[in-house]
């Protein structure tokens, strides 16, 4: 699978840590940045990796600022894009079983003590379709009203 990956300058160190599971487990990847610990405005990388899924050169995301909250808005203002922010393994699952979910937001600042299997869930789990397919299908409707 092809993901695209970027971070804030809080979620730079968690970035490496899953760009190095991705690697260990056989997923290509583009990082978008950042490249360093210096501040950065998290919606340019949002927006970045966004585009890049919503256009289909990536099949998913994975954003990592403070807490995950701030990138999960911002890329969720780009049309095509259900991120939302997983805290565990469970919460990865069902974000890709029930929503679609195709980035996932992660902070960096919280306990990363299920990382490895927050990004498994989220690479694995499939989407369940019928009842939710419908539901996807009307918040994808709510993008072009």
């Amino acid at each position: 699978m092809r993901i695209a990956i970027g971070s804030d300058h809080r979620g730079f160190d968690l970035k490496q840590q899953v760009m190095t599971l991705l690697k260990e487990t056989g997923h290509e990847y583009q990082d978008f940045g950042v490249f360093t610990t210096d501040r950065a405005d998290y919606p340019r990388i949002a927006q970045a990796v966004g585009k890049a899924v919503a256009t289909g050169k990536f099949e998913r995301g994975i954003l990592i600022c403070g807490t995950g909250i701030g990138m999960c808005i911002a890329a969720n203002k780009v049309n095509g894009i259900r991120a939302a922010v997983a805290y565990n393994a469970f919460t990865a699952c069902r974000m890709r079983q029930h929503n679609d979910v195709n980035i996932l937001c992660l902070g960096g600042e919280n306990d990363q003590k299920e990382i490895s299997e927050i990004i498994n869930n989220f690479l694995t789990c499939k989407f369940e379709g019928g009842r939710y397919q419908e539901r996807v299908e009307m918040v994808k409707k709510m993008e072009t009203e």
